[in-house]
């Protein structure tokens, strides 16, 4: 039997929680989790290392690798394809709130 998963420390709900194409419909929908999500900020929009970034979410430089790596792969499935982003689910907690205000839903991208 697997370990089960730690929750991993995100820093708030997402601002923005769906995203698509505006000149046409789209052509379906993949999902995003919160901690796919805050893997992506801290390493392309805060321009951090993957070092400091994995220190913050509470989990291994090579579990975060993976998060970062999925959450990319998720996002430039969504861009080249056309489909909606949304994001949600996971398995995550809030930083500074350890235990008191748990996040579990399942959830797989593409």
């Amino acid at each position: 039997m697997p370990r089960p998963k730690k929750p991993r420390l995100v820093s708030g709900h997402p601002a923005v929680t769906r995203f698509g194409p505006l000149d046409t419909a789209p052509t379906g929908e993949v999902t995003l989790s919160v901690e796919g999500m805050e893997a992506v900020k801290l390493s392309d929009a805060d321009g951090m290392d993957q070092d400091t970034a994995a220190k913050l979410m509470g989990v291994s430089r090579q579990t975060y690798g993976r998060i970062l790596a999925e959450a990319r792969r998720i996002v430039a499935h969504a861009l080249v394809t056309g489909k909606a982003l949304r994001v949600g689910g996971g398995n995550y907690e809030f930083r500074g709130h350890r235990g008191l205000r748990r996040r579990r839903r399942g959830g797989r991208g593409v």
